[in-house]
């Protein structure tokens, strides 16, 4: 689209895509954007809060890492040396057993016979293939060892979907594949194999949690980030967007970065094709369950995996580690800080008495202080947390991005696109910066694809 054929830009959503949107639109010396945003603060799903007792928590367990130069350039703007910078150190709990995370990359932390195993299954699984199942894919890759301790009942408690239902097209870089002499050598030699994967050292903001790296780039973008004002009517023949308040804009290129199932089922007249195609779209959501302690923090890792039923959670975050300033006056000398992560769905609703199995869990797995008192427990319910990347996904999109294309609409971000593995804040400020090119100067995007 040429630069001269575009003067509006409306930009749907404040989080990582829209804000890097709007950041390059100013770069490029294009000023005809505003950006709408329902909530009253910047970040989306990589916002933060500081709860009534004065403990920070991210709306789920975030760590800053990059593939993308321009995503390093807007951390080095908006937060410069603001920063602390962390050697990952995870864990996968099983039992009484704490192993490095990848789990399968790392078999000898296991009870012997559990590790011989999973050696076994490895050596005899026939290798998996990106056209099958997930649930097909795991133990075709691992075997029936890795996959029944560990790959299966986690990846459950994370997706909250029948892992059947689930492609294994998007597992990439986020699902480590090793293979039977490296994990043997691993076992027979003693070895640690813990320095698998991009985020294996992170940054992570010095005061503010992880969403104060977007409420500082929304103070530098000014006035025409506009907050509480959420998006009802899309009226894309017309050009035209209608805000709960009542108020309209008219825009000749639309950036939304919010879900694009919510995106498709508010444009009016959308033909039923297209809004079939996307109420085909899952996703789960996640209860965010902060816990602090008044009692000194003494552990040393980053986060921990919980694949087995000790504890309703699949992760949990050890975040007065990422930095002081999310605790308390008095800092991690006198207070602890775990963040939780649980997942529901249709297919399994969010847990009873949430808050007292977390806590319950928190005991069971050996992180609540003795004799100490809870001094804070804080709940944020994240509706849209993961898209799934089910079987009939990509046919989906492939149905509803080129429609909205055509209609001078850019879906792009976590949910925006709908695709898990472009689902980091990385991929989702590379995506807002390509797209804000692609309408100004009309260059192709680098990473986002059908």
């Amino acid at each position: 689209m040429a630069a001269h054929a575009v003067d509006r830009v409306a930009i749907v959503g404040a989080g990582p895509c829209g804000l890097a949107c709007a950041r390059s639109l100013d770069q490029l010396g294009f000023d005809g954007w505003r950006i709408f945003e329902r909530d009253l603060l910047a970040g989306g799903h990589a916002g933060s809060v500081r709860d009534p007792n004065g403990f920070t928590w991210d709306l789920g367990g975030h760590v800053v890492f990059s593939h993308y130069g321009e995503f390093d350039a807007l951390l080095e703007e908006v937060l410069g040396d603001d920063v602390y910078e962390h050697e990952r150190s995870s864990f996968v709990r099983l039992g009484d057993a704490r192993v490095p995370y990848p789990f399968q990359n790392n078999l000898r932390y296991l009870p012997a016979e559990l590790a011989l195993e999973c050696l076994v299954g490895l050596a005899e699984a026939s290798g998996g293939r990106a056209d099958m199942d997930f649930a097909t894919w795991m133990e075709a890759t691992f075997g029936r060892g890795i996959t029944r301790l560990f790959m299966h009942p986690y990846n459950h408690k994370v997706w909250a979907v029948p892992l059947e239902r689930m492609s294994a097209s998007w597992i990439a870089e986020r699902v480590s594949v090793v293979d039977f002499r490296r994990a043997l050598r691993s076992v027979l030699l003693g070895e640690d194999d813990r320095g698998w994967g991009p985020n294996n050292t992170f940054k992570f903001p010095r005061r503010g949690g992880t969403g104060e790296i977007y409420r500082r780039l929304a103070a530098k973008l000014g006035d025409r980030v506009v907050f509480g004002r959420e998006l009802v009517t899309v009226e894309a023949d017309r050009q035209r967007l209608t805000f709960a308040d009542g108020t309209s804009e008219e825009y000749d290129a639309l950036v939304s970065t919010m879900p694009i199932d919510r995106l498709v089922a508010a444009i009016a007249a959308c033909p039923s094709e297209i809004a079939g195609a996307a109420a085909t779209l899952q996703h789960n959501g996640v209860s965010v369950v902060g816990v602090g302690y008044e009692a000194p923090l003494t552990e040393d890792w980053s986060w921990m995996y919980i694949a087995d039923d000790a504890a309703p959670f699949y992760r949990v975050t050890n975040f007065a580690k990422y930095s002081p300033e999310n605790v308390p006056e008095g800092g991690p000398a006198r207070y602890s800080a775990f963040l939780t992560e649980t997942s529901h769905s249709a297919h399994r609703p969010r847990p009873d008495l949430l808050e007292e199995r977390v806590l319950d869990g928190l005991r069971a797995v050996g992180l609540a202080p003795a004799g100490t008192e809870v001094a804070s427990l804080h709940v944020l319910e994240v509706d849209y947390a993961y898209p799934v990347p089910t079987l009939t996904r990509d046919r989906a999109l492939d149905l509803i991005q080129p429609w909205l294309r055509e209609r001078g609409i850019y879906s792009r971000g976590r949910f925006g696109s709908w695709r898990y593995e472009l689902g980091n804040m990385d991929h989702a400020v590379k995506m807002g910066s390509d797209v804000a090119h692609l309408i100004v100067e009309g260059r192709p995007e680098e990473i986002w694809r059908l």
